[in-house]
């Protein structure tokens, strides 16, 4: 009786873990690119954004308010952390 109720719970334990811990929150990192032609160079901006929208919204008030609007492009980062191996950022996604 007693294992069986082990059971029930280690197996509950395990499929509430992978079904719902599994959610991470979301934060968005806008990469600003003033020449659009080169992506190597960017503006990261120093503030995450809960969401896409808003970090679209973001960069495009950066290029407007810089005069980029022709020349500058944007990408938003999703979930981004830096790599210390290959000195890049690596993100979830990537959204223009």
């Amino acid at each position: 009786m007693i294992r069986n109720i082990l059971l029930i719970c280690l197996t509950l334990g395990i499929f509430t873990g992978c079904f719902f811990d599994g959610e991470k929150k979301e934060e968005w990192t806008s990469y600003i690119y003033p020449d659009k032609t080169n992506t190597k160079r960017s503006m990261i901006s120093p503030t995450k954004f809960p969401t896409f929208a808003t970090c679209r919204d973001v960069s495009l008030g950066v290029l407007k308010e810089k005069g980029l609007e022709t020349k500058g492009t944007f990408k938003c980062g999703k979930n981004c952390s830096y790599h210390e191996g290959m000195k890049v950022d690596i993100c979830e996604e990537m959204r223009q």
